[in-house]
């Protein structure tokens, strides 16, 4: 999926499974007895109800997933979580790849059956598969509960879990750890600073550009001075091409790393049992929040496996397995008032001050455009 590597920032350990071991479902495993279409449901009671819904997923037997790496946002314990719950096998296909990744291989692979079933996206790239015509309409059981700017009317995208922009920093190796996106600028961080990934592919990237723009006078409606940061940032010698990885950071190739919150604090906690002491500061001067997306390929290979994924991903197990992971969860508020919520794994997330405010559809295009036609010349040399 956030985005060449939206996932970089995860600990590589999960073998990536062949989609092309993959056989296509049979024809009638996603339709039900009355004629009901899995690839045509817009939601569960649409297709006669959960049960309906297990049932027609259990016989496609497969979900094939693309960018999900198991220790992003806790992905690991969500897919053995429904891989045990309903005993249909997930399939992940490049683990590490981009949120444009998993565009191109809906796009290439249409009408295969290698073709991704669902899709977790950068916001942004939410929003162009959704233009493109690349998604199905479907409503999970808490839709309504989504909140408002979170989720596409017609129910073909809607946003999952989230964090604030962060600087992860390795206090051993750098003394003191930047706070601040100023404080990035300053001549003693030399050729440590990194991204998550090509901000014109990665999601997690592109947030911290435009967290950059927040902390330099920029906007919703102008993430330009982002651009003239890292290019600043360039010149002066503190930004490094590498792509933060945890493998770069043990190595001492990326010792500060901006990247999402939750994965930056899941770092901590791993590091630490490896004697390194990583620290976390969501910055005051660019303090930016976004939400990674869920979809459904429209032509998805396991139609109902897909939609019922989307269903587990948005029920109290699902919400609160991202929860552990350091995520802020879409249902969040809801589940705080259900009294559904895992207050242990909140108590834990990163301090952040403030209510969050999210960028529009027209500005995430706006901004997508201006990173497409700068980035390049902004780190060039």
């Amino acid at each position: 999926m956030t985005v060449s590597l939206p996932r970089t920032a995860v600990f590589v350990g999960a073998a990536a499974l062949a989609l092309s071991a993959c056989g296509a479902a049979p024809d009638d495993a996603s339709t039900t007895t009355d004629g009901r279409s899995a690839d045509t449901a817009t939601s569960a009671e649409a297709f006669g109800g959960m049960d309906a819904l297990v049932k027609a997923a259990k016989k496609e037997g497969t979900l094939q997933a693309i960018a999900l790496p198991r220790d992003w946002a806790n992905y690991g314990a969500l897919i053995d979580g429904f891989q045990k719950k309903y005993g249909i096998k997930v399939e992940v296909e490049n683990p590490d790849g981009a949120s444009q990744d998993e565009i191109n291989a809906v796009t290439s692979r249409k009408g295969q059956d290698r073709a991704p079933d669902v899709l977790d996206l950068g916001s942004s790239f939410a929003l162009s598969a959704a233009q493109q015509g690349l998604l199905a309409p479907y409503k999970v059981a808490g839709f309504a509960d989504i909140p408002e700017g979170q989720k596409d009317a017609k129910g073909r995208w809607f946003n999952d879990y989230g964090g604030y922009i962060s600087i992860g920093c390795d206090a051993k190796r750098v003394k003191p750890c930047p706070t601040t996106f100023a404080d990035l600028l300053k001549p003693r961080y030399k050729g440590q600073v990194a991204l998550n990934g090509n901000p014109t592919k990665s999601g997690s990237a592109f947030g911290g550009v435009w967290a950059a723009s927040l902390a330099s006078g920029g906007s919703f409606d102008d993430i330009q001075p982002g651009l003239d940061f890292f290019a600043k940032l360039k010149k002066n010698g503190n930004y490094t091409p590498v792509e933060s990885t945890p493998a770069t950071v043990e190595k001492g190739e990326t010792p500060i790393s901006i990247d999402w919150d939750y994965l930056n604090a899941g770092y901590a906690e791993e590091f630490k049992k490896k004697g390194l002491d990583w620290k976390v500061a969501v910055p005051s001067d660019g303090k930016f929040s976004q939400y990674y997306s869920q979809a459904i390929n429209k032509d998805a290979p396991h139609p109902a496996a897909a939609r019922l994924w989307q269903e587990y991903l948005y029920s109290a197990e699902g919400q609160n397995l991202w929860l552990k992971g350091y995520a802020r969860p879409a249902l969040m508020t809801a589940m705080e008032k259900a009294g559904t919520l895992d207050k242990t794994a909140a108590a834990k997330l990163p301090e952040v001050s403030g209510t969050p405010t999210f960028p529009t559809e027209a500005q995430q295009s706006k901004a997508k455009t201006v990173l497409g036609q700068g980035w390049g010349k902004a780190v060039a040399g």
